[in-house]
């Protein structure tokens, strides 16, 4: 099983959401591991992939001989866009599916994070959120708590239901906290109805929908 990690934007708390999902679904029992296909602003080693690794090491043993570039196979130095960071090199979605198919054939969960949010470019024309379709993923959408954050969470959901990706939501209390509950939370209740800010329920739900 695959659960593409996403966001808004950079900095929502995507590495963090990750890792917080693989010690829940390994407390539940399954095997776990992380991939970040591409990190940018990488100046000697990947900060999120190398957090990931890690942790997917310590809990996964079939791991044990893993390296970075298996976590991260596509890593640049410029903090930018994949489309501009990678200047003249050709980013292989094909060898993506590669690094892929070797975690998942060592774990039952392999989490996928991406970079950034879901328009942020890989090609001219290919986006991060056409890699989620490539690879058929289900998806957690990550948004901030922080003002403004109803736009972008709206705007990333619209983007998600229009190519038909299922996914979940999660808001990454991380920013602004207590100023959320009075000038976000009131909408998404009243659209929403429910609001998912309980990381480990949102994994139930996921798992219920694709144990099921």
């Amino acid at each position: 099983m695959q659960l593409f990690i996403t966001a808004t934007d950079t900095g929502v708390g995507k590495t963090h959401t990750t890792l917080q999902l693989l010690q829940i679904a390994h407390n539940f029992g399954y095997k776990v591991a992380a991939i970040k296909p591409i990190e940018t602003g990488v100046m000697s080693s990947p900060a999120d992939g190398s957090k990931l690794l890690r942790k997917s090491q310590d809990l996964n043993p079939n791991l044990s001989d893993i390296t970075i570039d298996d976590i991260v196979p596509y890593q640049f130095k410029l903090p930018a866009a994949p489309f501009v960071a990678k200047k003249s090199a050709i980013i292989d979605i094909g060898y993506i599916k590669e690094k892929i198919a070797i975690l998942q054939s060592r774990c039952d969960i392999l989490f996928i994070e991406g970079a950034g949010g879901l328009m942020v470019p890989i090609e001219k024309d290919y986006f991060m959120i056409d890699l989620i379709k490539d690879l058929d993923a289900p998806t957690l959408l990550v948004t901030p708590s922080k003002l403004g954050c109803i736009n972008q969470t709206l705007l990333s959901m619209e983007a998600l239901q229009k190519r038909d990706l299922p996914f979940w939501w999660y808001v990454n209390l991380y920013e602004d906290r207590d100023e959320y509950f009075k000038i976000t939370h009131p909408f998404y209740e009243a659209y929403f109805n429910e609001v998912p800010l309980e990381l480990s329920s949102v994994f139930n739900s996921y798992m219920h929908a694709y144990i099921a």
